[in-house]
């Protein structure tokens, strides 16, 4: 019958990730053809694309399935919406340049940080993180720049720092390498008081030498982005869909590097069962359920 996917803006990471999910389900005939769709709002676009059924599936950060879900701001309705997979835990993390003075997230008080766009789920994240930590955009000057204009105001020095998500991404590897950029860590207790306190993160390590400049491991906060469906889908379409990622992960991981802790994301659903995936109250929809347990990753009992 054939299936869309919405993603975000062209070369935009669920973009990217979205071409690679493609070609694994296109595999399937079931599905097939799948078409990839572009979005200027990525998780909210799509999330109202779901609502009015003009995609199947969409990409999603899993901060705003919860809000979709309820019909908060910037939701007009509640939407009826069911996971479907996790696709990828993405570090959202701080850059500064190298010879910058600022040395942990909590410095950023009185700076100029690019947050990204005013309406981007960035900015979410960055009241997040900053009300943890305990302060407020008035605390430092936020400028709203999408991530390649920032990584170009950094470069400049019109910003003191830019918040980037996630790694690999084209921007922040160009960037890394026309100037020497560092990492910010938190400083003690700080990103273990986060976890505690923001459900939908996780710590993830980024890599020394993941991109330039850094040069050693660093713990980081991690948003799970996911996969989303309607209650409307077929149970069939949500199955099959979800048996290709979960076959085909490894494929995913070398058509796309975002994909390649696929694996470890499902980990959790042996032990904790279904609410292993199920951030923001929004329940998997039936045809992942049946799908998981197909698989062997969920157990009767856990799937309720």
């Amino acid at each position: 019958m054939g299936i869309r996917i919405g993603t975000a803006e062209r070369d935009g990471t669920f973009h990217s990730q979205g071409i690679a999910l493609k070609a694994v389900l296109d595999q399937r005939a079931a599905l097939a053809p799948v078409e990839v769709l572009e979005s200027s709002s990525a998780s909210i676009e799509n999330a109202n694309r779901l609502h009015t059924g003009e995609i199947e599936l969409g990409f999603m950060a899993s901060n705003w399935i919860g809000r979709a879900r309820n019909g908060e701001p910037p939701f007009a309705q509640p939407i009826d919406i069911r996971m479907v997979a996790p696709m990828n835990a993405g570090p959202l993390f701080f850059i500064v340049r190298a010879g910058s003075d600022i040395r942990t997230v909590a410095d950023l008080r009185g700076r100029r940080v690019a947050v990204g766009m005013k309406t981007s789920g960035m900015v979410q994240h960055a009241h997040n993180i900053f009300g943890v930590l305990e302060l407020s955009f008035s605390d430092f000057t936020p400028v709203y720049l999408d991530f390649a204009a920032g990584a170009d105001a950094l470069a400049l020095g019109q910003v003191d720092a830019q918040f980037q998500c996630p790694i690999p991404n084209k921007v922040m590897t160009d960037l890394s390498e026309r100037i020497a950029v560092r990492v910010l860590p938190y400083a003690a207790g700080d990103l273990d008081r986060l976890m505690r306190t923001v459900s939908f993160y996780r710590p993830v390590t980024m890599p020394r030498d993941a991109i330039c400049g850094l040069d050693a491991d660093v713990t980081q906060p991690a948003v799970v982005n996911i996969l989303a469906t309607h209650a409307r889908v077929p149970e069939p379409i949500v199955r099959e869909a979800v048996t290709a990622i979960v076959t085909g992960a490894d494929e995913l991981g070398r058509r796309n590097p975002l994909f390649a802790g696929l694996r470890k994301l499902f980990a959790p659903l042996p032990t904790q069962g279904a609410a292993a995936l199920e951030f923001g109250g929004v329940r998997l929809h039936p045809g992942a359920i049946a799908a998981y347990l197909a698989a062997g990753l969920l157990a009767a009992q856990a799937a309720e």
